[in-house]
């Protein structure tokens, strides 16, 4: 069966204004699907509710067709989720706060791999550096290295291409693109244009 994320006449309003309304979303395997509108019209919201960080909406969500509610733990279990903000600790090393990532998600995991992570992104030399003397690129390829890092099939993004120059965004996209095709879900907020259009889906809001 194919995973998918689905959304079910989902609303949600903030001081008095609907984001949205009456939205119905699916995300399936082999997808990226970038979520697209102007600033204020919910693109962030939206990732939290559908990452299960946000519980005041109405509407229902779904995965694999049971109801979120039935299933929070296995879906959590297959979701990695990076916000805005690259949320690494600067007074930690690189490796040190992957070691942290995976603590939190309970696998072990080795030195090894974070040091083979820290390399996909370009981070080779930097391992033991504090993050907060590293550039804000840099603390944000510190982030991504959590893609090669974790295996879950749902990647949901909210602008992962912030303060990284071309070859980190060119890098980056061809990640993405391979999630998809070997059957994960990518969800996913950018002002950077996407150029996987085979794999790539939009969602308009506002």
């Amino acid at each position: 069966m194919s995973l998918c994320l689905q959304a079910r006449k989902l609303a949600c309003e903030r001081d008095d204004r609907w984001l949205f309304e009456g939205l119905d979303l699916d995300i399936r395997s082999g997808e990226i699907v970038r979520i697209e509108g102007p600033n204020g019209s919910g693109k962030t919201t939206l990732l939290k509710i559908l990452s299960g960080q946000l519980s005041d909406y109405s509407g229902e969500l779904y995965w694999n067709d049971a109801p979120m509610r039935q299933v929070r733990e296995h879906f959590l279990a297959n979701l990695l989720y990076l916000g805005h903000a690259p949320g690494v600790k600067t007074g930690l090393s690189p490796l040190e706060n992957l070691a942290w990532y995976q603590a939190l998600s309970g696998d072990k995991g080795s030195e090894t791999q974070r040091e083979k992570a820290l390399a996909a992104v370009g981070l080779t030399g930097f391992e033991d550096v504090p993050a907060g003397q590293l550039s804000a690129g840099q603390q944000r390829r510190v982030a991504l290295a959590r893609l090669t890092l974790t295996q879950r099939a749902l990647w949901v993004l909210d602008e992962p291409f912030t303060a990284i120059d071309r070859d980190g965004v060119d890098a980056l996209e061809k990640q993405l693109i391979a999630h998809a095709q070997a059957g994960g879900c990518v969800l996913v907020t950018t002002h950077h244009e996407l150029t996987a259009s085979s794999v790539l889906r939009r969602v308009q809001l506002g």
